[in-house]
């Protein structure tokens, strides 16, 4: 997906340049688990910043994995188990903390504009960690990456809706599946395949199917190409 990110950082720079100097361009990457959205999003984020280089502004990249619920919070729910099995869907997420923070994004740029701090999701400790990016007022391209940057339901939807452009990477639901399998097995996230592919048909894949049922029509349809090195795993 190398080339397509760095053809498409050019479009970016081109839109942003049709955009008042007081706004930013705000541009939402999802697809389904396994789809290849974060190294998508990873590689427009480094190939449209480097075009900026020369300039006063710059890109810069923000997971959605960020407004996870703490595990604490996760807790408090009436069915606590579930909620940590579930981890992941939609519910599971501070929906309402995300739409304020894309609100603030939309506000015009001025010398008065405030940093905008967003969380970042640690794996070390399996909760976010709040204020981990600063987002400045030069920064006027700000991509999001997340399952949940389209999702057509209430907050995700307004949150939706703010996005200049909403870039979907499309994939085979089964081939989706079967990288999955793989990825869990590779990461030591399940101890064989056959814990893999439970983890990917209790958790992943429906989540996947929630979706595509319930997303929002994307700007920009990205054919998914498999990561060379995780295609040579196992």
């Amino acid at each position: 997906m190398d080339a397509k990110a760095r053809e498409l950082s050019t479009i970016l720079v081109q839109l942003l340049a049709n955009k008042s100097a007081t706004s930013r361009l705000l541009v939402g990457i999802y697809g389904i688990p396994a789809s290849g959205k974060s190294t998508f999003a990873d590689l427009l984020f480094k190939y449209t910043d480097n075009l900026l280089q020369n300039h006063s502004t710059r890109a810069i990249l923000v997971g959605l994995d960020g407004w996870h619920l703490t595990r604490s919070q996760l807790d408090e729910f009436p069915d606590a188990k579930l909620a940590h099995d579930r981890r992941g869907s939609h519910w599971t997420f501070d929906g309402s903390a995300y739409l304020d923070f894309m609100k603030s994004l939309r506000d015009e740029i001025s010398s008065e504009t405030r940093i905008i701090t967003a969380p970042s999701f640690d794996h070390a400790i399996k909760d976010p960690t709040p204020h981990a990016v600063q987002i400045h007022p030069f920064h006027r391209i700000v991509i999001i990456e997340g399952l949940y940057t389209a999702l057509n339901v209430d907050p995700w939807k307004e949150a939706a809706f703010l996005f200049d452009e909403r870039w979907y990477i499309d994939i085979d639901i089964e081939e989706a599946q079967r990288r999955l399998v793989k990825r869990h097995v590779v990461s030591g996230v399940a101890k064989d395949p056959d814990e893999a592919l439970w983890r990917a048909e209790e958790n992943d894949m429906p989540n996947g199917r929630f979706l595509l049922a319930n997303s929002l029509e994307p700007t920009k349809v990205i054919p998914s190409v498999e990561d060379p090195v995780l295609a040579l795993s196992l």
